[in-house]
This record gives C-alpha cells, structure tokens and sequence, in this order.
C-alpha cells in the first residue's frame, strides 16, 4: 500500500521505518527536515504538508505529542482531511483524548473516510523492533483494513471497541504504569535514606506482590544505572496522565492515589526534568533526599 505517515520522532521514525521494511510505499511529513531526510534517505517520498501526504496516500498515520497537535495536522486548512480521497483510511496513533478522537472521525467520516484510534504500547525500542502494543479503536471492518499495516508496527493487538476506545484504554495503561512507577521511586529512595541497600530492596520485593514490570525491566534497565536520556519524557507522562485524569473526573470515579502521580509529576515538571526520561524522577527524589539509588556496575 502507499501509506502517509506523519510524526517522525521518537516513536513515529522508527515505526515509520518498519512500515517501509514491510514493502510499503511511503510519503513522509514532519516539522522537523532531519526526521524526513532520514527517511528519504531510506527510500520514503518526503510531502510538503499533512495534506499533500493524505492526497497521496491509502492510509494515512499520524503519531504526534498531543490533541491540540492532532487537531492542527488534522482538521488544519491543510490537514490530513483536506486531502482525504473518498474510501481512504486514517489511523492517529498518538495518545490524545477520546473526545477529540471522535471529533476528528466525524470530519473524515463527513469527506467519504474511515478513522482507526490505535495508540501504542511499549518502549521505544520496541518501536525500533516493531514489538508494540497496539490498542486499537474503531469499525472491525476498518480495522481490519488497516490491520497489515498495523502489523508491520506492533506484536501485541487489541480491539478496544468503537472509535476512541483505543485512547481510552492507553490513557488508563499509561496512568496506571505512572502510578506505580511514582510508587517505586518513593519507595527505593526511602529505603536507601533508611539504610537498607538497593539490592537487599530488590531481593525481598521480587518475592512478594510489589514486585512490578517495572522494576523488573524499564528501571533496571534506565534509571536504576543512571540512564535518564529522553526515551518517554516527563513532559508526555505529564500530558497522558493529565488527559487520563480528565477522563475519570468526568466519569465521577474518585481517584486520589492517581491524582497525586500527576502532582508528583507536576514537580518533573518545574524541576528542570521535562524533556528527560520519566524515569528522572528517580533523579529529582535523589536530589532532595540526598542518596544516590544505584544498582552496582
């Protein structure tokens, strides 16, 4: 297929690279030049704007930072739905809210298109390895359209229901991993500023039920032996975490707890950490107990 993918950071490259691994023919669009020539490079057709990529393309993918991006790139006077052809599919893989979500389905539904919500799962290097998680919105029909493409990104799919549920679900998954990524910080440095040492921790917890994926892989991996390089930065958990708790209010379900992941995080935030891996966290709560969590190299 020729597929647009628009959104080349991070995330979006390397998932646009195994778009282009798989067979696909790809146009590219991104406000930054390096991120399309590293593509072009590879063997992508860069496009001038959202929708010079929509007027070329099949499929259509957007994977940006947040909704006021998705609105702009989608509903601009050149967006991606001004150049929608009648029959042609958008999948926005961004994590955004549900809400605009179904607002822009309503602008492709209204040119004669479908829209597909699947936001994604995983690190970064899983989006190097094409591993995702895929959670996916949307008319089986669609999806099922958009589902070869979808593969050649992710190994781990879900259909969530109808258009938006795909945000819903990731909003949830995300404020949930902040939570208990909070949880851990807190906890490893009172254990240290305590006296008890990281690994003694490490070993007890991986016998009872507050051992976590986390520990087990992304802190040992990253800020566990100081890592703190942008992989999923302070300023999007913030962003995700916000949008999520915008949704449970509105759902009139009471969450302290996770209300005060996004006040620990409004701390990132103002501490000089946003564009920092989220695991910096670890880093600021360091710094103001005055310890060092580290495992030995």
């Amino acid at each position: 297929m020729i597929v647009g993918f628009i959104g080349l950071g991070t995330m979006g490259g390397p998932m646009a690279q195994n778009v282009m691994k798989k067979g696909h023919s790809l146009v590219v669009y991104d406000v930054v030049p390096a991120s399309v020539q590293k593509l072009v490079a590879a063997g992508a057709k860069a496009a001038t704007t959202p929708r010079d990529v929509a007027a070329q393309a099949e499929i259509v993918i957007t994977m940006l930072p947040d909704a006021p991006d998705v609105e702009r790139v989608a509903l601009g006077p050149d967006g991606v739905v001004a150049g929608l052809k009648p029959g042609s599919l958008y999948v926005d893989m961004s994590t955004i809210d549900p809400a605009t979500t179904r607002k822009v389905g309503a602008a492709v539904k209204a040119k004669g298109a479908a829209m597909v919500d699947s936001p994604v799962g995983k690190t970064a290097d899983a989006a190097v390895a094409g591993t995702l998680t895929l959670m996916v919105g949307g008319d089986a029909a669609d999806i099922a359209r958009a589902r070869p493409v979808l593969d050649c990104m992710g190994t781990d799919f879900f259909h969530c229901g109808e258009l938006g549920t795909g945000q819903t679900m990731k909003l949830l998954n995300n404020l949930l991993a902040q939570t208990i990524g909070t949880a851990n910080v807190e906890t490893l440095v009172s254990g240290v500023k305590a006296g008890i040492t990281l690994d003694t921790m490490l070993s007890v917890l991986k016998t009872t039920m507050a051992w976590n994926q986390q520990l087990a892989v992304a802190m040992t991996k990253r800020s566990l032996v100081g890592d703190f390089k942008p992989g999923f930065m302070v300023k999007l958990a913030h962003k995700d975490c916000r949008l999520a708790l915008q949704m449970v209010d509105a759902l009139g379900v009471r969450s302290p707890v996770t209300h005060a992941t996004l006040k620990a995080l409004d701390d990132g935030m103002n501490g000089g950490i946003a564009n920092d891996d989220v695991g910096a966290m670890l880093k600021l709560r360091e710094e103001e107990a005055g310890v060092k969590v580290r495992l030995a190299t």
